[in-house]
């Protein structure tokens, strides 16, 4: 059986098969010949030190890189992958630690940024947009209550909340998250968390590029190590250690679970 298969052979077909990828900058291979899939419903952890290769390929999905070779499928088509506008046009929306808010405006107006909408008349709706922003708040973080105020008064946690909204709003179905709670307190990073499984319970596939194994363990349910570029093993999370994740983060070692 071919890379991940061994695990998930009776879950249908993935949302996101990347197989076989490989770039390489200034004759350096940044990701060498790596598969990782991922399905509705599923959190996917993406751990490695630093120059791993874990964002390299995760950006390869999101446009922002284009694969040397190797081949990229979305619900079992294949697809091409040139820049952001691709990956937005596939359902595959990226959050990354800085976020892209404006800090001056509020959330619905950060929810529909670029993509406003408008009355017959053709000036921009606001109580439409923040309608429909209560709206998917309610879905997502029922005790957001900040609509009006500007989101630079929001705390880290509420701002992942409204950076999260709006790829939902926008039908996102694979969500990339660079680190979501780096830099967010025991409070905030239970708020993202809770976040995040209700992503999971809506169906989303997440890939979640994380340094922190203790969330790893608790958020995710596979875990993809990288090592030198090179894709050290995935495992389910329940049953491992996180001494056993350590082992294969730090030396490349590889438990028997892992495939």
């Amino acid at each position: 059986m071919r890379g991940d298969d061994a695990m998930t052979s009776n879950r249908g077909t993935p949302l996101v098969e990347m197989r076989d990828i490989s770039i390489a900058f200034g004759g350096i291979k940044a990701v060498d010949h790596v598969s990782v899939d991922l399905y509705p419903g599923e959190v996917v952890g993406l751990l490695g030190h630093n120059g791993a290769g874990k964002s390299t390929l995760i950006k390869c999905l999101s446009g922002a890189y284009h694969a040397d070779s190797g081949e990229i499928l979305i619900n079992g088509q294949k697809v091409n992958i040139s820049n952001p506008r691709d990956a937005r046009a596939l359902n595959i929306e990226t959050i990354y630690q800085t976020l892209a808010l404006a800090d001056n405006l509020d959330a619905a107006s950060n929810l529909f940024l670029g993509r406003e909408l408008v009355t017959p008349l053709g000036f921009v709706d606001d109580s439409q947009m923040e309608a429909e922003t209560r709206k998917i708040m309610g879905r997502l973080n029922p005790n957001f209550r900040k609509f009006k105020e500007p989101v630079s008064a929001l705390s880290g946690g509420q701002r992942q909340s409204v950076a999260i909204a709006r790829a939902v709003y926008f039908n996102a179905k694979i969500l990339i998250m660079d680190e979501p709670t780096a830099a967010l307190g025991p409070h905030e990073t239970q708020m993202v968390s809770e976040l995040i499984q209700e992503l999971k319970r809506q169906g989303l596939g997440i890939f979640l590029i994380e340094h922190d194994i203790h969330n790893v363990m608790k958020l995710c349910d596979r875990a993809v190590v990288m090592k030198n570029g090179q894709r050290v093993g995935t495992v389910n999370v329940n049953e491992v250690t996180d001494d056993d994740i350590l082992g294969m983060i730090i030396m490349g070692k590889k438990p028997p679970q892992a495939v």
